[in-house]
């Protein structure tokens, strides 16, 4: 596949993962009442454990063992999800009060939205720069087409 329609598909893999982590994270920090930090800190963990998720499942379906499903993951999303998180947690708290806006607000979900494009268009191009490498979703799609185990 073309290397600019794989990055986009490596950046949208990613942003699947972290926006499930993002957004569960936030609406039970939220519901329980944490301060920005702890809720930020769930949501960035939850953001990793299912970006890496996304992508240990298709391998373990590819034949790959667990523990080289996991050590592809770490290996193809964590600079990606990293990147992503940081992005998106820098737009979320720019933004004023959109951490206090609560789930019933417009302010909070807009906010969230925005993040996710801004950090969609600054991560694509760190995915697409792995990729050009052999590093990222390549060492995925090279597990998926048989090319290593």
């Amino acid at each position: 596949r073309d290397l600019n329609q794989l990055a986009v598909s490596a950046t949208v893999h990613c942003l699947t993962g972290c926006a499930i982590g993002e957004v569960l994270g936030l609406v039970l920090a939220t519901w329980w009442g944490w301060a920005d930090a702890p809720s930020i800190a769930l949501a960035v963990a939850l953001a990793f454990f299912f970006g890496y998720l996304l992508t240990i499942w298709p391998l373990l379906r590819s034949g790959l063992t667990l523990r080289a499903a996991i050590g592809a993951a770490l290996a193809a999303d964590t600079l990606s999800i990293f990147v992503m998180e940081l992005v998106d947690n820098a737009v979320i708290l720019a933004v004023p009060g959109a951490m206090d806006a609560g789930l019933a607000n417009i302010l909070f979900w807009g906010t969230l939205a925005f993040s996710f494009a801004v950090a969609f268009v600054v991560t694509l191009p760190v995915n697409r720069a792995l990729i050009r490498r052999g590093k990222g979703h390549a060492v995925v799609h090279s597990h998926q087409h048989g090319r290593e185990h």
